[in-house]
């Protein structure tokens, strides 16, 4: 069966404005990783078990293309994004852009659900490598620091129950989003309640 151009173009235009769509709707979740530890196995797995449950999850390998300017997108997404889940690893701290993604996400006061993946938070520590200014060093470690006294969840990949680890983290994200929504839905009655006083 053979296409006519104008057919070709008329699929690829609807299938780009589809994209467009789907890629500018702020994300629900924000997956924090590092990909060399957890892209194939953690991350991804978390990632396509939001999407099955329909929320909007943000992993830079699924969500970005070829193109994209790496800190525009990751910022924006993390400045939009309703909760943050930061994936710890063995080499999780050895990354510039893991340590900047989670002091960004501290900074916006995200909520942050940490997940200790083969590794213990007090394993956890900014070295300096010496490619990061004493200021980033600063702020790497704070938002490391904030992280690590956060209640979150642990999981070992070699001897952890993986459906129980994706129903403990859904139900983590879940309840997290329904308290940030709330949060959001307080905000604005509040607003309107002080301006009808006024």
């Amino acid at each position: 069966m053979q296409r006519s151009p104008a057919l070709v173009r008329q699929i690829l235009r609807q299938g780009s404005n589809q994209i467009q769509t789907v890629n500018s709707r702020p994300c629900d979740v924000f997956i924090n990783h590092r990909g060399i530890d957890t892209k194939r196995t953690v991350a991804g797995l978390l990632f396509y078990h939001f999407s099955r449950l329909r929320l909007h999850p943000f992993l830079d390998s699924k969500n970005m293309k070829p193109g994209d300017k790496l800190f525009d997108e990751i910022d924006e997404a993390i400045r939009k994004c309703k909760v943050g889940l930061a994936v710890f690893s063995p080499q999780y701290c050895e990354s510039y852009f893991c340590l900047h993604e989670l002091a960004l996400l501290m900074e916006s006061k995200k909520r942050v659900i940490p997940v200790f993946c083969n590794v213990k938070p007090s394993q956890l520590r900014v070295r300096d490598n010496g490619t990061c200014s004493p200021v980033e060093l600063q702020r790497f470690s704070w938002a490391l620091e904030e992280a690590k006294y956060t209640v979150g969840l642990t999981f070992d990949s070699s001897k952890g129950d993986w459906s129980e680890f994706l129903r403990d983290a859904s139900d983590a994200v879940m309840q997290n989003l329904l308290e940030v929504e709330g949060e959001g839905a307080y905000k604005i009655d509040r607003k309107y309640d002080f301006q009808d006083q006024c």
